[in-house]
């Protein structure tokens, strides 16, 4: 990803929210290129990916990510999660949160960073993704 600069985002699952709090200079880099790219680039959260990496207290890289103005949280309303059960049931798997992401990065026509490639991909796999 560091290749070049992300002109539309990236969709940031668990793993990748993890490796930022834990200090991973790649994801500290990535969400750097976000903030310099500006235009349309954006980090898009989606929100079961945000409850299963926050825990509350200080976690202070994900708050300032959640603050910035090039960040998205994307909520799993009605139509996303009728959208995430079909795409389960067609791929005969049952991660919510995993559909999500690869809803997510569908919608914004994004790849995804995860620590989770494997899992994605059986839901997509045309799908980009990197490691975090």
């Amino acid at each position: 990803m560091g290749t070049s600069r992300p002109t539309r985002g990236v969709t940031l699952d668990a793993g990748a929210l993890i490796a930022l709090e834990h200090g991973s200079g790649r994801m500290i880099a990535l969400v750097d290129e976000i903030a310099r790219a500006g235009g349309e680039a954006y980090a898009y959260v989606p929100a079961g990916a945000l409850a299963q990496a926050w825990r509350g207290g200080r976690q202070a890289r994900i708050a300032r990510l959640l603050r910035s103005s090039r960040s998205r949280v994307v909520p799993l309303d009605e139509p996303r999660a009728r959208a995430a059960g079909a795409l389960l049931a067609l791929a005969g798997t049952s991660d919510v949160v995993d559909a999500t992401v690869v809803l997510c990065a569908r919608e914004y026509a994004v790849a995804v960073v995860s620590s989770d490639r494997d899992d994605l991909v059986a839901l997509d796999p045309a799908l980009p993704v990197f490691a975090p």
